[in-house]
C-alpha cells in the first residue's frame, strides 16, 4: 500500500501545475520557484518540528546536487506548463525513465569493447526500442504544438523530463541512506528559494496584485506534499509498482487540462501521450529484469 502515496502525490502535482498555468498569467518561471521553495521551506520546517525531524544532515553534497538538477527540472517545467496545454506540459515532464533507459543504452554503446568479450549491446534490443518509441511519442505529441509556434517550449519541457531523472535518482539514493523525507524535501525547498532568488535578480520582479498573488500559496503547499509522498513512496514502496504508478499524473493532468483549460487535444497527440506512458512503463520493467537489484525508477 505504500506504492498509493505516488498516486496521491501525483494528484497534487497535476493540482499545483493547475496553480502555475493560472499564475504564469502575472508571473515568470523564476518568482514561481522562488514562492514555491519560501514557502515550502516554512511548510517544512514547521513540519520537522511537529514531528522532532532534525533539519542537520550528514550529507550536504548529496543534497546540493538534488537542488541543483531539481530546481533546473523544476524551473523547465513551470515555463512549458506557461507555453503548452497542460496535459503536454506534464507528458514531457514524465518522459524520465525513457531519458535513463537512453542514457544506459548510449553508455553501454560507449563503454563496449568487442575485443573485452562482453556480451554486445545489441542484446539490449528491446531497451532501446523502447527508447525510440518514447520519443516517437514526443514527436507525435509535439507536432501540434509546433504547428502553433511553441516549439521552444517543448524542448523546455523536454529537459524538464531530462534533470528530473537526475532528481530522483539522488532522492532515491538518500532514501536508502536513511534520510528523513521532511529533512530531504526541506532542503530542496531552500535551493528553489535561492536559484528562484537568483533568476529575479536576474529577471526582474513582476508588480505585486494580492488577488493575484494568492495563486502562489496553493503551489508551494502543494508541490511540498506531493513530494513528501513521492519520497516516502520510493523510500518505503515497491520501485518497480511507484515507477509506473507516477504515469497516474499524465491522467490528471489531462482531465485538468480539457476540463479546466478547454484544451482541445488532437488525435495524434492522444497517441503520443499513450507511446511515452507505455514505452516509459516498458523501459522500466526491462530495466528491472536486466539488474534486479538496481533501482527500477529514478522519476
Amino acid at each position: 500500500m505504500q506504492a498509493l502515496w505516488m498516486v496521491l502525490g501525483a494528484f497534487f502535482f497535476a493540482t499545483m501545475a493547475v496553480c502555475v498555468k493560472y499564475a504564469s498569467a502575472w508571473f515568470n518561471s523564476a518568482e514561481m520557484v522562488f514562492y514555491r521553495g519560501l514557502i515550502g521551506m516554512l511548510f517544512m520546517w514547521l513540519l520537522a518540528r511537529r514531528q522532532g525531524v532534525g533539519l542537520g544532515t550528514q550529507f550536504p553534497g548529496m543534497h546540493a546536487w538534488r537542488s541543483l538538477v531539481g530546481v533546473l527540472s523544476l524551473g523547465a517545467w513551470f515555463y512549458a506548463i506557461a507555453g503548452l496545454p497542460l496535459a503536454t506540459a506534464m507528458t514531457l515532464n514524465y518522459m524520465s525513465s525513457v531519458w535513463v533507459a537512453a542514457f544506459l543504452v548510449g553508455g553501454a554503446l560507449i563503454n563496449w569493447n568487442p575485443r573485452s568479450g562482453a556480451a554486445t549491446p545489441l542484446r539490449q534490443g528491446p531497451l532501446v526500442l523502447t527508447v525510440l518509441a518514447g520519443f516517437a511519442g514526443v514527436v507525435m505529441l509535439l507536432r501540434p504544438t509546433i504547428g502553433q509556434h511553441q516549439v521552444f517550449a517543448g524542448l523546455v519541457g523536454l529537459l524538464s523530463g531530462f534533470a528530473a531523472a537526475f532528481a530522483y535518482m539522488q532522492v532515491m539514493a538518500l532514501g536508502k541512506l536513511g534520510e528523513p523525507e521532511t529533512r530531504t524535501v526541506f532542503y530542496f525547498a531552500v535551493g528553489s528559494a535561492v536559484a528562484g532568488g537568483l533568476g529575479m535578480a536576474v529577471g526582474g520582479v513582476s508588480a505585486w496584485h494580492w488577488p493575484h498573488a494568492l495563486w502562489l500559496l496553493p503551489i508551494g503547499l502543494l508541490a511540498s506534499l506531493g513530494q513528501l509522498c513521492m519520497t516516502r513512496a520510493y523510500s518505503h514502496g515497491a520501485t518497480l509498482v511507484v515507477a509506473n504508478l507516477q504515469y497516474s499524473g499524465i491522467v490528471f493532468g489531462v482531465v485538468y487540462s480539457v476540463l479546466l483549460f478547454g484544451d482541445a487535444i488532437a488525435p495524434l497527440g492522444w497517441a503520443g501521450m499513450g507511446l511515452i506512458v507505455a514505452s516509459g512503463v516498458a523501459a522500466t520493467v526491462l530495466r528491472a529484469r536486466a539488474a534486479p537489484n538496481a533501482p527500477a525508477e529514478e522519476h
